[in-house]
């Protein structure tokens, strides 16, 4: 089966690296353009640019995809490439740009997504973060066939996986990336064999994980410490959950839910534990901190160098 690959960070090249151990042919990968990156912020190939360059599999960067948006050139070259390559399939994971219809169409079984939630929850661009933010139990894989909508395909394969206490989205993406990668290898050879059933996603049930902004990063005290400990974790490693403390923003890394009432965000108490912040119900015991310009650091630690004295406020804050 020939299989032409879209995707560009790192969880969509676990899922091309699978797909490649498994021996299909992958005339063609679709990433994203080179981004600047690092601090003297030089052009750096995506993830699976990379993977794909090191096996020597022939890769398109098109900026659009739409033969009428802004990029026609892109696009009719993106076109040109991938009727070249004689698909049978795409797979896409987290490429990052709208698939229009001509490319949903181009292979003859079509596309299929791999995505990163149990659908129909948490559709759209960041179900990892949303789902350790609300609390969820579980999460997992889904192999959806692709369609005009917005992650809204008949399901082919869905696989949960449990979310723990201390998962972060980093620690979380590692273990989704290769289900993700196993699964859509099941997939395939199913597909191969006429063995691979499609559901309709229920009716009940849809939410959207709406994109991640770094506005989201500012800490809200008012809000419960149970819910400010979950965004510590869904928002690792990014945009990092920050506050601001004597005209200074720290990053807010890692918290464990403590009794305690007060002002919310003044500073309970301190000391080697870390930092006893009260929230809107119960308080929050900052464990990991990181400075302007410094690494993360137990909050202890951090704390003996630039003591932090009860009575002290983060900002917003009522």
């Amino acid at each position: 089966m020939r299989v032409v690959f879209a995707g560009t960070p790192e969880f969509a090249q676990v899922a091309l690296a699978s797909l490649h151990a498994a021996g299909f042919t992958i005339p063609l990968v679709l990433t994203q353009p080179d981004r600047p990156a690092g601090r003297g912020l030089k052009l750096q190939p995506s993830p699976v640019k990379a993977f794909a360059e090191a096996q020597a599999i022939p890769v398109a960067q098109p900026r659009s995809l739409r033969l009428d948006g802004k990029y026609p050139q892109d696009a009719a070259a993106a076109r040109a490439a991938l009727e070249a390559a004689r698909p049978d399939v795409m797979v896409v994971a987290a490429y990052g740009l709208i698939l229009p219809q001509w490319v949903l169409d181009l292979p003859p079984r079509g596309c299929l997504n791999i995505h990163a939630s149990l659908l129909p929850r948490w559709r759209g661009a960041a179900p990892i973060h949303r789902a350790i933010e609300s609390g969820d139990a579980q999460t997992g894989i889904t192999i959806m066939q692709m369609d005009a909508g917005l992650d809204t395909g008949d399901m082919l394969l869905v696989e949960p996986l449990a979310i723990s206490p201390a998962d972060t989205t980093a620690s979380l993406h590692d273990r989704l990336a290769p289900l993700g990668g196993r699964l859509v290898v099941e997939a395939l050879e199913l597909a191969a064999c006429g063995g691979l059933a499609r559901t309709p996603q229920p009716a009940d049930g849809v939410t959207y994980a709406h994109k991640i902004d770094k506005a989201e990063a500012a800490v809200d005290w008012r809000l419960p410490a149970a819910q400010i400990e979950r965004r510590l974790r869904a928002f690792d490693p990014f945009p990092g959950a920050s506050g601001q403390l004597a005209g200074e923003t720290l990053k807010l890394w890692r918290g464990q839910v403590r009794p305690g009432q007060g002002r919310p965000g003044s500073v309970l108490a301190a000391g080697p534990e870390g930092l006893l912040v009260a929230c809107g119900d119960g308080a929050l015991l900052l464990t990991e901190l990181q400075r302007p310009g410094g690494k993360r650091l137990p909050a202890g630690q951090l704390l003996q160098a630039r003591p932090v004295p009860p009575g002290s406020v983060f900002g917003h804050a009522d």
